[in-house]
């Protein structure tokens, strides 16, 4: 087809889409509808074997990330990565590994002879809390497990039991460990019901409740309203009977009546029952039986929901019904192939118009050239907007422009704001480049800026400029912060750790270490746009500005050969949390300033 003969999107969608919806309406409106049970059936089958296999997937997740969780610890303690004789090492590495694992309770590494570490989250879900216990007590869950693994290759499951000690029911991943075919000790990851039911409390939505039943005795493992009885566990009933759940529905369980399966399809080992609510409502429970469970454990995931969803009838369909469906069918063919064809690229143009929004342009994608020419101008346009911003990209900050978006302004009016500024440079870095060639020098201050200017965006900071070797940034605008100090110190100790960890590289290669001095200041500055009204630029300027290059430079007399130096002015120091180490050094004169600064140093 020829340029000059490219369709029209309008009337090419009116024809064809207008007179195969036409001709179908008016066929449907020739039938009457009738009632089919079997199709209620099957949908409402298919609707709980949906159901039940998302409720499957959503548990299945948090348990083999906690199974992945012991595996990989194990390896660690095997290949020597962590050693049981560095209990500070283990703990470390437990504080990580429990980070992620919010629905686990605790995590053991205990070794043969009953040494071990522990790390408890807190009720509050906040802090992690270490034990290190040399030899373990005769209460403790460890006592005869350790003889019972020692001959086990493969991870298992143990529990539901109730800990004495931590008067909650639990169920544990024990993971042995091994070292050519030795014994050495085990790994512990533990789920207590608490943390149970707030995975069911998240699944569960307002129609559709989930828990987790022992199928043999039928007691509650986990509900999202379980926390209410939690102190009717106890080492002689360690699981919430029925009678006791906080469910009235659920306490009736053994009341209702089991449904025949085969009229709705089920999945094999699906067990559907029916009864009524405390307002003779009907209600059904779907159970899972435990051999298709997660962890080979009697547990078996179960949801009770409206008897609605699968009894709302499908009224007067007939076969007239299924005749119109199928020219409806036949009208949506040809219609979704042109449609098809038609919006294969708005699709690609929509996707990409979301990627430019937010300013990701390495993921968009360019638009084929169309038969239809809007379609065709369309892909032509944009890929010339993707190519134009592409090119502005590089030289406007991005991260700016997304804050400003995300504040929902186009422009900035300058204007007073306290900000927290951070200034850079690389010791030495004149005599240092006199060796290389341009080429290498380019590479050398391009490689140095992205590890610093990396953990200003992990801290949310502006980039304000790069000058030569140096970066200005800057955090408290455009959004406003209630303590910009904080990320701005943190950018400066995530830069040291950086530095060091590419010094170590540099080293490696016989290449000499670079040594980096930061100054970090906090006052009010004018902020927004600065500059003519044809070329402006986002920026601070005030007297912060200066006070915080200065104490930069001032590190040279402060320790002209640390490998990194980050000097704070108090207005930074007073107001970072306990964790951040720093160290007062008194009242300096800066050059260029008369009011004297009481500087501090951050500890790295």
């Amino acid at each position: 087809m020829s340029l000059r003969r490219r369709l029209h999107i309008t009337p090419t969608l009116t024809t064809v889409i207008g007179g195969f919806v036409f001709v179908t309406a008016a066929l449907v409106l020739l039938v009457q509808a009738s009632t089919s049970e079997k199709i209620v059936r099957k949908l409402g089958g298919s609707l709980i074997n949906v159901g039940m296999q998302s409720l499957d997937r959503a548990f299945s997740s948090q348990i083999e990330a906690v199974e992945e969780a012991g595996k990989y610890t194990a390896s660690a303690l095997q290949s020597g990565s962590i050693l049981m004789r560095h209990p500070q090492e283990v703990a470390d590495y437990l504080y990580g590994m429990l980070a992620p694992l919010e629905f686990v309770s605790f995590v053991i590494i205990a070794d043969k002879n009953g040494n071990f570490v522990q790390i408890n989250r807190s009720t509050d879900n906040s802090i992690l809390i270490p034990q290190f216990v040399p030899v373990t007590d005769n209460t403790h869950l460890l006592t005869g497990l350790i003889a019972e693994t020692a001959g086990k290759t493969d991870a298992f499951w143990i529990g539901p039991d109730y800990y004495p000690q931590r008067q909650h029911t639990y169920i544990a991943h024990v993971q042995p460990v091994a070292t050519g075919g030795i014994y050495e000790g085990l790994v512990i990851v533990a789920m207590s019901m608490e943390r149970l039911s707030e995975i069911t409390r998240e699944i569960s939505t307002d129609l559709v409740k989930v828990f987790i039943i022992n199928p043999e005795s039928h007691e509650l493992i986990a509900h999202p309203q379980l926390e209410e009885v939690f102190d009717q566990l106890s080492p002689t009933s360690p699981l919430i009977g029925l009678e006791h759940v906080p469910d009235d529905f659920l306490k009736t369980l053994k009341e209702t009546s089991i449904v025949e399966e085969d009229g709705y399809g089920l999945a094999s080992g699906m067990e559907l029952r029916a009864g009524f609510d405390s307002l003779g409502k009907k209600r059904f429970i779907v159970l899972q039986g435990p051999e298709f469970g997660p962890t080979g454990l009697p547990i078996s995931i179960g949801a009770h929901f409206p008897g609605k969803i699968l009894e709302q009838p499908l009224e007067q369909l007939t076969d007239a019904v299924l005749i119109a469906l199928a020219l409806l069918g036949l009208s949506l063919v040809g219609a979704g192939l042109l449609a098809y064809r038609i919006g294969q690229p708005i699709r690609r143009a929509a996707m990409g118009a979301r990627a430019v929004a937010n300013l990701d342009l390495d993921k968009v994608k360019l638009l084929p050239p169309s038969f239809v020419r809007e379609l065709d101008d369309l892909a032509s346009g944009f890929n010339s907007m993707v190519g134009g911003l592409t090119a502005f990209s590089r030289y406007v900050p991005k991260t700016l422009v997304q804050k400003l978006l995300r504040e929902g302004r186009a422009e900035a009016p300058p204007e007073e704001r306290d900000v927290a500024v951070l200034f850079t440079d690389i010791a030495g870095f004149t005599s240092a480049s006199e060796g290389m060639s341009a080429t290498e020098t380019a590479a050398f201050v391009n490689r140095h800026l992205s590890i610093l200017g990396a953990e200003i965006t992990r801290q949310g900071g502006t980039i304000d400029k790069y000058i030569g070797d140096s970066v200005m940034a800057f955090w408290g605008a455009p959004e406003r912060l209630e303590n910009p100090a904080e990320p701005a110190a943190r950018a400066a100790l995530g830069m040291a750790k950086a530095i060091h960890e590419d010094n170590k590289l540099r080293t490696a290669r016989a290449v000499a270490p670079v040594r980096v001095r930061i100054g970090l200041h906090m006052g009010p500055l004018v902020v927004g746009d600065i500059g003519a009204p044809e070329r402006v630029n986002y920026t601070v300027i005030g007297d912060t500005v200066n006070a915080a290059s200065r104490l930069e430079s001032l590190g040279k007399e402060i320790d002209a050969n640390a490998e990194v130096i980050i000097l704070a002015s108090s207005e930074i120091g007073e107001r970072l949390p306990p964790d951040i180490r720093r160290k007062s050094i008194g009242v300096h004169s800066v050059k260029g300033r008369k009011e004297q600064l009481e500087v501090v140093r951050l500890e790295t």
